[in-house]
């Protein structure tokens, strides 16, 4: 198991290579807490894996680092141990999932890395990564079941404690479990008082399961737009660290997921990738009982592909109520269209977009639809223009 001497070291250790990022108080992502950011999506490589994936190669021994170093990721771990592989001259070759986003496989190959591309999800790519360790007799770097890729992640919850002494909770990303554990196991051993909260994506819950049922448990399959924390099998040593100092998990929906990436757009001015919003996403949507607290929701990346991120923002926008997508039924004759937009203006909202259609199954001869879209403030806005369509005489088609 991990010890907290291993966590200093790699706390010394890294400060040669590392950003300690920043921790900023964001006041309007809760209504109920005192909510501060840890923001290692500002971290070298968009991500706080080069903690763990660095200090874990500043540990080998020659021989080891001879016959190079793999790894399996998502994206993430494949940039921090190629950055690590880059410094310490070591060779490297990645296996990741055919689906990453293709911002984090061209990041990795820039940092000199090899890559494998395998068809599947996380799991695959680690089951050809230890194929080809067997096969080429390479040096395996785990993104979490490790006790120095932990006692890296580790070093962020001795930042925390230094930054802000008296936080009461602080709320964790969780795939495989080595940032949850790292942090937990720091922030427990100093501060037994501050509460540990895990995170995971509902379509990818493999240690939400585990952690709920006492025993680990594995997923058949996994879908959500948080890739980074995809993982089908929990750690065999996180889950006992998950088990021992974590205090709960909790999931969130891809749409939270998405109104968090936007708020913190919005609000912040920050980029963060599906799996670095879900402890935003959990404070915003009140998952756990945080009301009073002071609390660190850590931001664990930033590397998004842009095509993603642009269909995050828009699912985003109509989670959090700030695009309506109406369909009106109407007769067909003039002045109708001019009826509906003016009643939409009237209580601020804004039309982006207008799909008139004459044809439809079942439909009057003389009534069309009137498919639009339009911008809104919330999802209270949206109920007051559907109330006033609706009292004009206004059919609205609902799904």
């Amino acid at each position: 198991m991990v010890t907290l001497d291993q966590v200093y070291q790699a706390s010394y250790v890294l400060k040669e290579v590392i950003r300690k990022t920043d921790l900023i108080y964001s006041p309007k992502l809760s209504n109920e807490a005192q909510v501060f950011l840890k923001t290692e999506n500002l971290q070298v490589t968009g991500s706080f894996k080069v903690r763990g994936a660095y200090y874990k190669i500043s540990q080998l021994s020659d021989e080891e680092k001879a016959r190079g170093v793999i790894a399996s990721s998502a994206g993430n771990h494949a940039q921090g141990v190629a950055l690590a592989a880059q410094k310490n001259g070591i060779p490297a070759v990645i296996c990741m999932p055919d689906g990453a986003p293709i911002s984090k496989v061209e990041a990795t190959k820039k940092y000199g890395a090899e890559i494998c591309l395998v068809s599947g999800a996380y799991d695959e790519a680690y089951q050809r990564a230890i194929a080809l360790q067997e096969e080429k007799g390479y040096t395996m770097i785990h993104p979490f079941d490790d006790d120095d890729v932990i006692a890296g992640q580790g070093s962020i919850g001795l930042e925390l404690l230094e930054q802000l002494p008296d936080l009461d909770a602080v709320i964790v990303p969780v795939g495989g479990g080595g940032l949850i554990s790292g942090v937990a196991f720091a922030i427990k051993s100093l501060n037994p008082n501050c509460k540990v909260y895990g995170v995971q994506a509902a379509g990818a819950a493999s240690m939400y399961r585990s952690f709920k049922d006492g025993k680990k448990e594995s997923l058949s399959s996994v879908s959500t737009i948080a890739d980074g924390i995809a993982v089908k099998v929990p750690g065999d040593e996180t889950f006992e660290i998950i088990s021992r100092y974590v205090d709960d998990i909790v999931t969130v929906t891809d749409d939270e997921i998405s109104s968090a990436i936007l708020a913190l757009i919005e609000q912040q001015k920050l980029i963060s990738e599906g799996a670095g919003a879900v402890a935003v996403a959990a404070a915003m949507f009140h998952k756990l009982p945080i009301a009073g607290k002071k609390v660190v929701c850590l931001v664990s990346g930033g590397n998004i592909d842009v095509t993603i991120l642009s269909r995050v923002i828009e699912r985003g926008l109509i989670t959090s109520g700030r695009s309506a997508d109406l369909t009106i039924e109407l007769d067909d004759k003039p002045g109708q269209l001019v009826g509906v937009s003016s009643i939409i203006a009237s209580t601020g909202g804004n039309v982006v977009a207008v799909h008139h259609d004459r044809v439809g199954e079942g439909k009057n001869i003389t009534a069309c639809t009137l498919r639009i879209i339009i911008e809104t403030r919330d999802h209270d806005h949206i109920v007051e223009i559907e109330r006033l369509l609706t009292e004009a005489g206004y059919h609205i088609i609902k799904d």
